[in-house]
């Protein structure tokens, strides 16, 4: 029996499921099993289950379309490991990531654990533009980047695990945006531990272009005020410097029209700001000035979809009912 069971669920991916079972090929622990489950994809990956069958353990289940969340249950369901891991589609693995996790979990073990993300070599100018963005601390992304920082460590859903034990106590996801958020503050509150692994990174695509990106963290910002009406205590200032950021410019180009010109100079300092980190870690020109428009992309969806569900479900009252909202996703 296999002491990890891999959940990975898919929507249409089959060319990144290629890469992610590649990258399981080549770790140097393989004491694992994959419960691959094919949402209710028009375009299957079960012929990328099948050409690496002999080389992995895998499990490949198709079910119904019913949300990423349901479909991550499914495979819980039928795992067999005493820990479970989870990563997005579009994930690769570097080969010692296992071994890395086990050595870890060996050494101090933690009921539940995550990991950061980072971009690899031959990522597109834009996909290492945007892993910037949410791994820099100029963007708040500094937890995502491996540092914790401005709050508790909250592990993701592309990269994060946890024990039979925090299963069987806290269950399995609920169908609903920043699904590992919620999780996350469910295993807190139910006493287990939860720790920051850096070594145990993986390589995370994200989104491929620019409207993706903003459609994702759009979606993220508004998630969060979903958080805090399930769990009022969880939002920090943090999680609101996004809506103080659009807030902000929104005042700076205001002031540098009708006013004094050079009121625009504090955006200007950060840009600067943006640039110049973003190329000393990138190392290149071009994906630093990418950077650029990826990072105010970032803030500024995050900050526009927060002030939304602030206004609406917060000063509007609309948010009342948020429990049966997810319940009648079927994730409860």
């Amino acid at each position: 029996m296999p002491y990890f069971s891999i959940i990975v669920p898919v929507y249409n991916r089959p060319a990144e499921v290629e890469d992610l079972l590649r990258s399981l090929k080549e770790q140097t622990c393989k004491d694992f099993e994959l419960m691959l489950v094919e949402d209710g994809s028009t375009v299957r990956c079960e012929e990328q289950a099948k050409k690496y069958e002999n080389d992995i353990d895998i499990h490949y289940y198709y079910k119904s379309n019913e949300g990423r969340s349901i479909a991550r249950n499914y495979g819980l369901e039928r795992a067999s490991g005493e820990y479970f891991v989870f990563f997005d589609s579009d994930c690769v693995i570097p080969k010692d990531y296992f071994a890395t996790l086990k050595a870890e979990l060996e050494k101090s073990y933690v009921d539940c654990f995550g990991g950061p993300d980072a971009a690899s070599d031959d990522f597109t100018d834009v996909q290492k533009a945007i892993n910037f963005s949410m791994t820099s601390f100029l963007t708040t992304g500094g937890i995502r980047g491996g540092k914790v920082q401005l709050e508790k460590f909250v592990p993701r859903s592309f990269n994060m695990g946890y024990s039979r034990q925090v299963w069987e106590k806290v269950g399995g996801f609920r169908e609903m945006f920043s699904e590992d958020i919620d999780m996350s503050t469910r295993v807190r509150q139910a006493g287990f531990s939860i720790r920051l692994i850096r070594d145990a990174y993986v390589y995370h695509k994200r989104r491929v272009d620019l409207k993706k990106f903003a459609r994702q963290t759009y979606v993220f910002g508004m998630s969060r005020i979903t958080l805090k009406l399930l769990y009022p205590d969880s939002l920090k200032l943090v999680h609101c410097l996004p809506a103080v950021f659009v807030l902000g410019c929104l005042v700076l180009i205001l002031l540098a029209l009708f006013w004094r010109w050079w009121a625009i100079l504090p955006l200007v300092l950060y840009v600067v700001m943006l640039w110049l980190s973003a190329l000393v870690k990138t190392k290149s020109i071009k994906i630093a000035s990418i950077a650029i428009v990826s990072s105010f992309v970032q803030l500024g969806a995050y900050g526009v979809g927060f002030i939304k569900a602030f206004v609406w479900k917060i000063l509007l009252g609309h948010g009342r009912d948020i429990n049966e909202e997810i319940a009648m996703r079927k994730g409860k």
